[in-house]
């Protein structure tokens, strides 16, 4: 299945019925939380009026999502004022909460404040990109809807001595209209930035995911490319700080991500 496939399956659902997502969207037991997270926003965002542009989302990944069984959405709008309105949607697997996220939308209002996002792409498309393959039994099951090239930091178990990582992204299947939920289903396919530091596998996952979105910018084509680059904060205790950032085909800064990861080894 497509992600587009994917988005409408869970927009046919609705908070009524249930859905199921196949083990190649899969990263080990659990689906891939970046397109758990869209899903359950895809069914959010139409109880929003569409005019209103999402600024911030924050997701907790309370526990792991089952690929190949069935699962329902929860959502609720908390308050719609007459600029900004905030509303959540949750997950259900099995009786148990599996994904929680949090979503502002706000309108756009004159203001005499102003600062354009100066971050640059640090680094070009290469010509012939190398792309990161999809290996079965190795590399996440997600990877092969992917088009990813690394081009900086180290491959997860590499026993890299970096802690950033970054490079280009987009889906194999160009969707038909590019959307928000789109968006934050591919932001999360880059692997957190510590797996490098390690010299064999280990599990880690994403706790918490803040995304915060950047307008004005200009409109976004269904095949484009996206530039990401993630760092390290701070480690220790088995957890992980990040902050990243992601342009679009243009060079404009478009989302701002910071993850809390766990790591265990």
């Amino acid at each position: 299945m497509t992600l587009d496939e994917l988005l409408a399956a869970a927009l046919a659902c609705g908070t009524q019925g249930q859905v199921s997502v196949p083990d190649s969207w899969g990263q080990g037991r659990s689906v891939l939380g970046g397109l758990s997270a869209a899903m359950a926003f895809a069914i959010l965002r139409e109880q929003i009026p569409a005019q209103r542009p999402l600024r911030a989302l924050s997701v907790s990944f309370v526990g792991p999502l089952a690929t190949e069984q069935d699962f329902g959405f929860q959502t609720q709008v908390l308050r719609s004022g007459k600029n900004v309105t905030q509303a959540e949607a949750k997950i259900v697997q099995g009786g148990q909460v599996c994904v929680a996220l949090l979503a502002s939308f706000g309108d756009a209002r004159d203001s005499v404040t102003g600062v354009t996002a100066t971050d640059a792409i640090p680094f070009d498309m290469p010509a012939k990109p190398n792309f990161l393959p999809h290996i079965p039994g190795v590399t996440p099951q997600f990877f092969q809807h992917l088009d990813m090239t690394m081009l900086d930091g180290g491959f997860p178990f590499s026993g890299s001595k970096t802690s950033h990582e970054g490079g280009f992204m987009r889906f194999k299947a160009a969707p038909k209209i590019w959307t928000e939920a789109h968006l934050i289903a591919l932001i999360d396919t880059w692997p957190p930035t510590l797996l490098q530091q390690l010299k064999k596998p280990a599990p880690a996952s994403t706790l918490t995911w803040n995304l915060e979105f950047l307008h004005p910018h200009r409109p976004v084509a269904s095949d484009a490319w996206f530039a990401y680059r993630s760092i390290t904060r701070q480690a220790g205790e088995g957890y992980g700080h990040t902050d990243a950032n992601v342009w679009d085909e243009h060079g404009e800064l478009i989302v701002l991500s910071r993850q809390t990861i766990t790591v265990f080894a």
